[in-house]
């Protein structure tokens, strides 16, 4: 048996039930007696498993729900090839049209799917950490070797706790308001590893950001003490902590702040993939932005050229010019489809068929990826370019005009071609902070960002922006028809609950007297089907 394995067991013995979600039924740290156990403990539990890409409802990446919220896909009601997803696309019913539970099925009758595996799963992972925090407190530092380890383990865990609540908070809680955060509902802290037998209740927003904050900034502390650099992009830094505290900042309006962290982190990490010289594939673990990297990533699989699946939202390509190379790099298209290529080509099909053929684009970039690890998250993903959008948008909302333009500008140098005029041109003020997000829009496309953007746009003090979302929610004659039977439009207004996700039921039911986030039964507009 893997020590991993048997500490976590010895650790944090959790059953799997969401009731239990942040309990722990195991007391007994005998077993560790060295940093390395602790440093496997993290490597084994406490960072989130790449699985195989995967459809929806046989996934065991976590999260992937996320890419669903927002407006950067649209349905995909025909097929290049002929081919129907089958029984994908059903699940993501709750998601996709912002349900008051996302586990609602299409026809709104029997049981509903399973509304807690991230949920569940990111506080164990949060379990995981508080134990390894505990536990670290007894390890030996007599030498400055055990001393580094000790400011590993410890440093680790706190970034992985931090990046978990950040998450959660986002999810499953209100946005950061400045006025109502002390008010406003987040998520469950828990940040002790003893036995609590009570039911759970939500902290504030303002709660939970506090303990973010003070997490990374005794992340970037004990992993600046480690004085070591990391093996490789899957292990957490001290770059990676200040890279996701300024974007702490950036959501809590404390713009000096998010400044301060993104210039460090440009220090530390300045280098972009310039696609004017580098058109390798952009989630590789060779791109010379990654800094960090967790879990798996799905999008190839909900993105793709079938029947009864997804699509590139043809209003998200608008926004690239043909000046901006992140069109021709990042997406495909065959006839009116649009599909992400980030990622590298399936190597089992792309010598099988001419890139012409839509079969090519089905085989190397959909199905031919299914079941293999991508070497990056499309959610859990950080890199140098985040450093330079976090430092423009600070700048801008402290009326940096000039500096704000000049750090967009480096950065999108390494998206455009020489003498793009977007790269020359000049506003000021709200212009400029709208310039920002829609170049940020495009940046962080499929990677986890744009559902958490628009929320924060919603409640910023100075420019915000509250939109309104349209979603289309076509029904087939059967699983593996290609026959349109009828299409329903969803709205998701600007003043709707349901810009933030419903607590799973599984955990209200259990967390008596626990309030939700008072998401409502959604009606909808019945409208005509169409091949999308």
């Amino acid at each position: 048996m893997k020590l991993s394995h048997y500490l976590y067991m010895a650790l944090v013995a959790l059953p799997l039930a969401s009731c239990d979600f942040l309990e722990e039924s195991s007391q007994d740290q005998a077993y560790i007696s060295q940093w390395e156990d602790l440093d496997e403990l993290l490597i084994g539990d406490c960072y989130l498993p790449v699985g195989g890409t995967a459809e929806f409802h046989e996934s065991s990446n976590y999260g992937q729900f996320l890419h669903l919220l927002a407006d950067e896909m649209a349905e995909r009601n025909t097929s290049s090839t002929g081919v129907a997803q089958f029984d994908a696309k059903y699940q993501t019913f709750g998601y996709w049209t912002w349900a008051h539970r996302t586990g609602l099925k299409e026809t709104y009758a029997g049981d509903y799917f399973a509304e807690n595996t991230t949920w569940t799963r990111l506080y164990k992972c949060i379990n995981i950490a508080n134990n390894v925090l505990k536990s670290s407190e007894k390890l030996p530092k007599s030498n400055s070797a055990d001393l580094r380890g000790y400011n590993k383990v410890r440093g680790e865990a706190h970034f992985l706790r931090a990046f978990y609540y950040f998450w959660l908070t986002n999810a499953y809680g209100q946005p950061y308001a400045p006025s109502t955060a002390d008010t406003d509902l987040g998520v469950p802290l828990k940040t002790t590893e003893e036995v609590i037998d009570v039911k759970f209740q939500r902290n504030s927003v303002a709660d939970c950001y506090a303990q973010i904050e003070a997490d990374l900034l005794e992340a970037i502390r004990e992993l600046s003490a480690y004085g070591q650099a990391q093996k490789s992009i899957y292990r957490a830094d001290s770059t990676a902590a200040q890279l996701l505290l300024s974007r702490v900042y950036l959501y809590m309006q404390q713009y000096d702040k998010a400044e301060v962290y993104a210039r460090r982190v440009i220090a530390a990490h300045p280098a972009l993939q310039d696609l004017n010289r580098n058109t390798a594939r952009f989630m590789q673990k060779s791109n010379p932005e990654n800094i960090f990297s967790m879990g798996g990533d799905d999008v190839p699989c909900l993105v793709s050229d079938q029947t009864q699946s997804y699509k590139v939202n043809p209003e998200l390509l608008r926004l690239y010019s043909d000046d901006d190379l992140r069109k021709k790099n990042w997406y495909y298209n065959y006839s009116v489809f649009y599909g992400l290529s980030k990622r590298a080509e399936s190597s089992t099909y792309v010598n099988n068929y001419k890139q012409t053929d839509a079969w090519y684009n089905y085989y190397c970039y959909s199905y031919g990826l299914s079941g293999s690890q991508s070497p990056i998250s499309s959610l859990f993903w950080l890199r140098s370019s985040e450093a330079y959008f976090n430092l423009a948008e600070a700048l801008a909302f402290q009326g940096k005009d000039a500096d704000a333009i000049a750090a967009l500008n480096e950065q999108r140098a390494a998206r455009y071609l020489p003498g793009a005029p977007e790269l020359s041109k000049s506003v000021a003020g709200e212009a400029l902070v709208n310039l920002i997000r829609t170049e940020r829009r495009k940046e962080f496309a499929f990677e986890g960002q744009r559902w958490f953007d628009l929320r924060r746009y919603r409640v910023c003090e100075k420019y915000p922006s509250r939109i309104s979302l349209e979603h289309v929610y076509t029904y087939f004659a059967d699983r593996g028809s290609a026959t349109m039977t009828e299409a329903h439009k969803f709205v998701l207004g600007a003043d709707d609950p349901s810009w933030t996700l419903p607590i799973p039921t599984e955990v209200l039911d259990f967390n008596t007297g626990m309030t939700s986030n008072g998401n409502v039964y959604r009606d909808y507009e019945v409208v005509a089907p169409s091949l999308q």
